[in-house]
């Protein structure tokens, strides 16, 4: 109670007094003690001072996805100063499948914004902003020493050669300053060679300005008209043997195939001169999406045995059944009638529906289908969760859904983690048919070029052999072959085949 009246009865600095462990309480305590502390200036410097300010709270970049290691602050949406509850939207994040909002988990004051809106590649628990709680100095926070800004992620260093050993390089014929110099055939090198002649006296016709054979034997036929002399380089002049640098000792003969053109570094935009292509390329940036997604492409044809079996289906039935659902205003694409039998499929052959961990085979208990989306940052597989149990429209319903917040990047990370089986249709851009790359862990991935229409020969009721027109499709399944071997996937394809052809099936 003493010191409760020493300290002006303030509930708020008795708290402090209170609560704060450690040297803070004894700062506290001290002060107390020590000083004449009221009401007035006194304690307006006590408010001013270290001791009475909390520890703030740490904002964090979060792990948003499994495969995440880096995230993109895109947008800050709260300012310093402005008061946050929980709950509310902070910043928005892009990770390596799309841009995530991260919500506030405490009350307080958005104190510091460490990391500004646009920085890139911030590694996983780096400190990117603090809050304060209520009623403290937001303006004055200090960013906790043993957590700074994230550090910019170096640049891969580059190996260097080791030394070259020193070895004395015959005096070679130097290239004379002002002459032209040539790319020449083998058959024309030995033709001036033999006669002494330069192709800096003739013109090169040959493709991307080599000098052929026949503009070899012109300059000879122009040397024996005497139109030309021979061509008699002068000699060098003696140098004082040095250390020959790596350029020098790599030096080819008078006529050298052209420089290749340097090796660009990643991360390091720039423009090269590549002298097969007289030409220049610059390289792009690349999102974190187009980086994870190339890491685990490679992954996956480096490491996943892949195999391939392919089937044509008829679509006849699941057109005119399209046509019927229009007529009742329900609008269903082919994708989703691929979607619901390969679904149906996965339940009648639960082996397919299996992953791979690294260790050995599980099988799923759940069939969620990931549907290939094709956005301007990359590829993205959103997932319809329990596909075997939802109907045509609401499949149809849900990809469209799915595919939109895909293309706006508003996925959230529960909408394309996971998934046990994935499809990649690309008949809408007239595709016949190609092979995907399997998503691991999953086990298989279905691809499926566009339906076209094909003559095929058959019987009416009476035998008599007619020419009829059918809408098919090709399909490819790429399976993991440690899990889905070819006699399975051979099956699996039989079933979907039928499943897909009988609509009835599918209700």
């Amino acid at each position: 109670m003493a010191a409760s009246w020493r300290l002006g009865c303030d509930p708020r600095l008795l708290r402090y007094l209170v609560g704060f462990p450690g040297r803070r309480s004894v700062g506290l305590v001290k002060g107390a003690l020590g000083w004449s502390v009221s009401r007035g200036a006194n304690w307006r410097w006590f408010h001013s001072t270290q001791w009475l300010r909390g520890d703030p709270i740490k904002i964090l970049m979060p792990s948003l996805s499994p495969t995440m290691e880096e995230g993109n602050i895109v947008k800050w949406l709260k300012k310093e100063g402005e008061a946050v509850s929980a709950g509310d939207a902070l910043c928005e994040i892009e990770t390596d499948k799309a841009v995530v909002t991260l919500d506030a988990s405490d009350d307080g004051i958005l104190a510091k914004i460490v990391v500004e809106e646009g920085s890139k590649n911030i590694r996983l628990g780096s400190l990117i902003g603090l809050i304060v709680e209520e009623g403290e100095d937001w303006k004055h926070v200090e960013i906790p020493k043993d957590v700074g800004p994230p550090p910019p992620v170096s640049k891969p260093s580059e190996p260097r050669p080791s030394p070259e050993p020193q070895i004395s390089i015959p005096v070679k014929k130097e290239h004379i300053p002002g002459t032209l110099r040539f790319r020449l055939s083998p058959a024309a090198r030995n033709i001036l060679e033999k006669h002494s002649l330069d192709a800096s006296q003739g013109t090169a016709t040959g493709p991307r300005g080599i000098f052929t054979k026949e503009d070899a034997l012109k300059l000879v036929q122009l040397k024996q008209t005497g139109k030309i002399t021979e061509s008699r380089p002068t000699p060098a002049p003696t140098a004082t043997p040095t250390a020959p640098s790596p350029l020098q000792a790599t030096a080819g003969p008078s006529y050298p195939r052209p420089v290749i053109p340097p090796v660009s570094t990643p991360g390091q935009p720039n423009a090269v001169v590549a002298v097969f292509l007289q030409g220049t390329f610059t390289e792009i940036p690349a999102s974190n999406i187009r980086r994870v997604i190339a890491k685990r492409l490679t992954e996956s044809k480096s490491t996943v045995p892949h195999a391939y079996a392919t089937a044509d289906c008829d679509l006849g039935a699941v057109l005119k059944v399209r046509q019927d659902l229009v007529k009742d205003d329900i609008k269903v694409s082919v994708n989703d009638f691929i979607i619901k039998a390969a679904a149906v499929t996965l339940k009648q052959m639960p082996d397919v529906n299996v992953s791979w961990d690294g260790e050995g085979p599980k099988q799923l208990p759940f069939i969620d289908i990931s549907v290939a989306v094709a956005t301007d940052k990359g590829l993205l597989t959103p997932i319809i969760k329990d596909a075997a149990a939802k109907g045509i429209q609401e499949i149809a319903d849900s990809v469209k859904a799915l595919s939109k917040k895909a293309r706006d990047g508003k996925l959230l990370p529960e909408e394309y983690q996971g998934g046990s089986f994935s499809i990649s249709n690309l008949g809408m851009f007239g595709i016949d048919e190609f092979t995907a790359v399997i998503n691991p862990p999953q086990a298989c991935i279905l691809a499926v070029g566009r339906f076209r229409p094909v003559l095929k020969l058959t019987e009416d009721e009476e035998g008599n052999a007619k020419l009829q027109q059918r809408q098919l499709i090709t399909v490819t399944m790429s399976s993991d072959s440690r899990v889905v071997d070819d006699e399975l996937a051979t099956r699996f394809l039989k079933s979907f085949k039928a499943n897909l052809e009988n609509p009835i099936r599918l209700a």
